[in-house]
């Protein structure tokens, strides 16, 4: 599957543009684990340690731990539960198939949130942030998380060059 870049056009609609972005990012993620074995996704490539499918659980909890338990303030069960010992950690019962479709649903809901949010909302007060001074806005967040996913996109680029030669875009 090839992902069509979004290319930037006339649009003044800003959290239209976040999602579109965003979502791009996620599939692009989703394409460069796509036609790997378990095995694989699980391979260490890199000398920082990582694995595909522990950046990939990385990158759901880190959408929820900015827009879900930050920005909504709403409780989350174990809101750093890609983090084991200081480094991502996917468990060996977790596939490939389960953490994309986490991802995605993921997706879901931050578009729900942007979709029906002013971008500059501050962030609610009771979850990741309980300074009202230096809270966040949606705008701020939706800049992070994006750039979180680019530059991730970025690394399962170089990784599946390594695994492969598949190259990205």
């Amino acid at each position: 599957m090839t992902v069509v870049f979004p290319e930037p056009g006339p649009s003044a609609d800003v959290p239209t543009l976040f999602l579109t972005y965003l979502d791009f990012y996620r599939e692009t993620v989703a394409d460069r684990l796509a036609g790997l074995t378990e095995a694989q996704a699980r391979t260490v490539r890199v000398p920082s340690g990582w694995t595909p499918v522990e950046l990939v659980k990385h990158l759901t909890f880190m959408e929820r731990r900015w827009l879900v338990w930050g920005f909504l303030g709403e409780q989350v069960p174990d809101p750093w539960g890609d983090h084991r010992d200081d480094r991502w950690h996917v468990e060996p019962g977790e596939t490939v198939a389960d953490l994309i479709a986490s991802l995605h649903a993921g997706g879901r809901r931050t578009r729900a949130i942007v979709g029906s949010t002013p971008l500059d909302t501050p962030a609610a007060l009771g979850g990741r942030f309980t300074d009202a001074a230096t809270r966040p806005t949606l705008a701020a967040i939706c800049f992070h998380v994006l750039q979180e996913y680019a530059r991730h996109a970025g690394h399962l680029d170089v990784v599946r060059e390594l695994i492969d030669g598949r190259t990205g875009e």
